[in-house]
């Protein structure tokens, strides 16, 4: 007995020992291998019964695509956390089907992560995450996240819908062979479920047609046109608006040519009744233009055209003109548009001839001009002893009340036409559409236009008239080369001469008849422009009258004399025009003759110094003084003077911005 003790001690301590050594029995475990061994589908169809009672197919994850997926490395409970929940209580796998699953909150994980990332300062770490967070944002304004009218608690699409969670992986690299078949299962995604129609019809199109031909993604697919999280309604103003824009994102050079027409132009400025890409090109059935299915194929096109332009929508009928109207006529390519290309060239001509000369000559004057008014050392310019004593205070009249107000009416006209016709032609800067918004409109901004249109017409129009009339009653005594004619002469040509020739110090300042050379070509440069905006504006004005026996491409040249002319004269105006008159040293920083009718006789005597002697010497000018206007009637002048030129140089600035910026 003493020697079995010392022996079952031992047997005891050794089979304690050996129990000691056993492992543990395993815990039940939630980690993704776990989850696997049942829903990786090889196991056939799980299903489970709801809170309802109703039976539910469970899906399947193979685990070698799950593996590939974005979401690979996280534990499947962190989504499915209600499992987790259950797991704590010792049953992993068991979900108490008397309690309702719990949602999968896809944006809400996704959110929570961003923020956590913003606050530790890991953004730059995390990118991917960031544009995840933007897309959520994009997806809450969506079309798709409406309530479904079907189950007013789900939307119309969720993120499950079109990204499979278990497999979801974006290739990153665009080259990618995977990126490419990403990209070409991108239609089928969205159209075998819910967008069936617009699949078979985009499978015909020419998109469809080049992605299942060349299998290279290069052509259009569905997240391409109505981008792949901030989808809106199609028939809402805010996918009219940015539809062209995600066309131009393959069709470059056809989205700039569609902004310089007024389609583009009117929907530049955030106005969605003008004609879209897909009003004239079609959507999901796109066809190319030489094929006799497309809407633009010439034996189809004025029936595209008539869509729009109809009675129905208060639009005249298509005339045949419509068919060959170029709605994206390139100016730079000679080949395929000729007349747009010639007009193009000689508005550029024109324009460089222009203002190259006349910038020069105002830059010369001003620094001749500048360097004599500091020789006077802040002396006046004009000597008040250089006239008769008994003269001394008088004015000579200039410009009667008649002309005064033409000339008003003609500027005012000029500032509302610009006012009105520049937000189109600039239409894709900033300040466009908010003058647009101010005016009321396209519509209304149109309508104003043409009045302002026509009541600068009226003027010239009634000039001519009286002009004619004056010279067919003193036709005998009228000279076409004379001092009072407004016609150039040999004169000017040596006037103009001597002025250059004073702007490098090398003569003295010549003097003028009643009339100078820049004078004369004011007033003859509005028989050009009046002509060229004027027929180009009436083209326009009435596209079904020109329509019905002018050409199509007649249209893309009047938008081209309309808009040219147009800037051409506008900034003439204001930079030529207001230096010549009033922002020269002698004149700044205002002239007021043009306003008050009349100016001083010393100034006249300075200003037109020819005229001035054939008067005295020929006894005239003592019947053509006049009292010096009112202190009232200056200062109104003053006032109206400076109103006129601070809005000309507002709307200068407003053209600099779009032409700078254009």
């Amino acid at each position: 007995m003493r020697l079995a003790r010392p022996a079952l001690w031992a047997t005891l301590i050794c089979l304690a020992s050996a129990m000691l050594a056993l492992p543990a029995t395993a815990e039940p475990t939630l980690d993704n291998a776990t989850c696997l061994t049942c829903h990786d589908g090889k196991k056939g169809k799980l299903t489970a019964h709801a809170a309802d009672g109703k039976v539910r197919d469970l899906r399947a994850v193979p685990g070698d695509k799950f593996g590939q997926s974005v979401h690979a490395t996280m534990p499947c409970v962190s989504c499915h956390s209600d499992i987790a929940d259950n797991a704590e209580k010792g049953n992993a796998h068991v979900k108490n089907t008397a309690e309702p699953l719990k949602k999968v909150d896809c944006a809400g994980c996704h959110e929570e992560l961003w923020e956590q990332t913003v606050k530790r300062g890991k953004t730059e770490e995390r990118p991917r995450l960031g544009l995840v967070a933007k897309n959520i944002e994009a997806y809450k304004k969506s079309f798709h996240a409406k309530p479904s009218a079907e189950d007013a608690t789900k939307p119309l699409a969720a993120c499950d819908n079109c990204h499979d969670t278990h497999f979801f992986n974006v290739p990153a690299d665009k080259k990618s062979g995977q990126n490419t078949q990403w990209r070409l299962n991108i239609p089928t995604l969205c159209g075998a479920s819910c967008h069936t129609d617009q699949l078979e019809a985009y499978k015909e199109s020419v998109h469809g047609q080049e992605n299942a031909k060349k299998m290279l993604a290069q052509a259009a697919v569905c997240s391409d046109c109505h981008t792949a999280h901030g989808i809106s309604n199609t028939s809402g103003d805010a996918f009219k608006l940015t539809v062209s824009s995600n066309c131009g994102n393959c069709h470059t050079e056809k989205l700039e040519t569609y902004k310089d027409t007024f389609h583009g132009q009117v929907s530049s400025l955030g106005y969605a009744y003008t004609a879209k890409c897909y009003n004239c090109h079609g959507s999901h059935d796109i066809a190319r233009v030489d094929d006799p299915n497309s809407k633009m194929h010439p034996d189809n096109r004025l029936k595209t055209c008539a869509s729009c332009h109809n009675a129905k929508k208060g639009l005249a009928e298509v005339p045949p003109g419509f068919a060959t109207f170029q709605p994206h006529g390139n100016a730079h390519d000679f080949a395929k548009y000729p007349q747009i290309w010639v007009a193009w060239q000689i508005m550029v001509q024109l324009l460089v001839g222009t203002f190259g000369f006349f910038w020069l000559h105002t830059l010369l004057w001003f620094y001749r001009e500048y360097q004599e008014r500091k020789k006077l050392n802040g002396q006046s310019h004009i000597k008040a002893d250089s006239i008769p004593a008994k003269w001394a205070g008088k004015h000579i009249q200039r410009f009667s009340r008649t002309w005064r107000i033409a000339h008003l009416t003609f500027a005012s006209s000029l500032m509302l036409l610009t006012l009105t016709g520049m937000p189109l032609f600039y239409s894709g800067t900033k300040w466009a559409p908010a003058i647009m918004k101010a005016l009321g409109g396209p519509h209304t901004a149109g309508l104003i236009h043409r009045v302002a249109a026509v009541v600068f017409a009226g003027v010239f129009f009634w000039h001519l008239a009286y002009m004619i009339f004056r010279l067919s009653k003193n036709w005998k005594n009228f000279k076409i080369f004379g001092p009072d004619s407004m016609v150039p002469g040999i004169q000017d040509g040596k006037d103009m001469l001597a002025m250059f020739q004073w702007f490098f110090g090398q003569g003295p300042r010549p003097k003028f008849d009643r009339w100078t050379y820049w004078e004369k070509f004011d007033y003859w440069a509005p028989f050009w422009g009046v002509t060229i905006i004027g027929v180009s504006g009436l083209v326009m004005w009435m596209p079904s009258f020109f329509g019905s026996f002018l050409p199509g491409w007649v249209f893309n040249v009047a938008a081209i004399f309309h808009g040219e002319e147009a800037f051409l004269a506008v900034v003439f105006l204001f930079t030529v025009h207001f230096f010549n008159n009033h922002f020269r040293p002698d004149k700044f920083p205002l002239e007021v003759v043009m306003f008050t009718g009349t100016f001083s006789l010393e100034e006249f005597k300075h200003d037109h110094a020819v005229e001035y002697q054939r008067l005295l010497d020929s006894g005239e000018l003592e019947g053509r003084l006049v009292n010096a206007p009112s202190a009232r009637k200056l200062a109104l002048s003053k006032v109206l003077g400076f109103t006129l030129i601070t809005i000309g140089l507002t709307l200068l600035t407003f053209v600099a911005i779009g032409f700078f910026t254009k």
